[in-house]
């Protein structure tokens, strides 16, 4: 014998009916209407802020602060200049050439060639920033430095 669709039954005990808050003694919630005992969180509209510890100093006022966030500070990409052997002698390297080819993993407010390493192509360099050895070790090796 085969079951019918309009005589699925989910298994009893598997559905639980909500809590219907606040309904009277009727609804099995009695005195206090499955509020707990009368406390802020039993009032209409209780409950506290976000943060709060029931007076007692906040974590976040006891923590000391330092300093600030500029909010106008650009943030660079930053890659060593060893990363750049992967390319051809003669190639253009720009920003997005190094987002193409997954060297850098996205482009903030430019991005700043560093010096760690050795540079043996010769590439012609298009970056918002080089410090001092990176341009040195780029033109050292016959490259260019540009700065976009």
């Amino acid at each position: 014998m085969q079951m019918k669709l309009h005589e699925l039954k989910s298994a009893p005990g598997s559905r639980k009916a909500p809590k219907r808050v606040g309904r009277g003694t009727g609804s099995g919630l009695g005195r206090n209407a499955g509020k707990g005992e009368n406390g802020q969180k039993a009032r209409s509209g209780g409950g506290v802020r976000l943060g709060f510890e029931g007076g007692q100093m906040p974590l976040f006022r006891r923590i000391p602060k330092r300093g600030f966030t500029n909010i106008f500070a650009k943030e660079y990409s930053q890659i060593n200049i060893d990363r750049l052997n992967i390319f051809e002698d003669g190639t253009e390297v720009t920003p997005q050439l190094l987002l193409q080819k997954r060297i850098i993993k996205k482009s903030k407010n430019g991005l700043k060639i560093l010096g760690n390493g050795e540079l043996n192509k010769k590439l012609t360099v298009k970056a918002a920033k080089f410090t001092k050895a990176a341009a040195e070790k780029i033109e050292a090796a016959g490259g260019k430095v540009e700065v976009i």
